[in-house]
């Protein structure tokens, strides 16, 4: 049996601002998942390896993320699944986000990659100004 995670010594995570928009870098995936579940937070993770395209990254994010049926499917929409819905669900305990090898392809620019991020860094805003850690790890591809 794992024993839980202290949430000040032994997190990955300590360090690390509550609402921020960083490269995943120094982390590894297992460590973010496992810090997540020590501090009771959510655990969201995408692997976008397969994507070519907006449409393919927002599929994939919607699938992997288990958006409801109904997910417009464009970012405004992934914006509002990522605050509006949970928020009016009741208290939250904080996130870890990963988007794993966001696609460089012709079809999905740096344009493309930097508006996702910045869904993302809304987001962060968005929590953080409710006190709630939101906290997204990337990696490109």
């Amino acid at each position: 049996m794992e024993t839980p995670l202290r949430k000040d010594q032994d997190s990955p995570l300590r360090g690390v601002r509550a609402n921020i928009v960083q490269s995943i870098r120094a982390f590894r995936v297992q460590d973010l998942q496992n810090a997540a579940r020590g501090l009771g937070q959510h655990f969201l993770y995408a692997n976008l390896a397969h994507a070519q395209s907006k449409q393919d990254v927002l599929d994939l994010i919607a699938a992997q993320f288990t958006f409801p049926a109904h997910f417009g499917k464009n970012f405004d929409a992934l914006y509002d699944c990522m605050t509006d819905p949970l928020h009016k669900s009741g208290p939250q305990p904080g996130f870890v986000v990963v988007l794993e090898q966001i696609p460089a392809t012709a079809k999905f620019d740096k344009e493309a990659r930097e508006q996702l991020l910045d869904i993302f860094r809304d987001a962060a805003d968005y929590w953080g100004d409710r006190k709630i850690p939101f906290r997204c790890f990337y990696s490109f591809l």
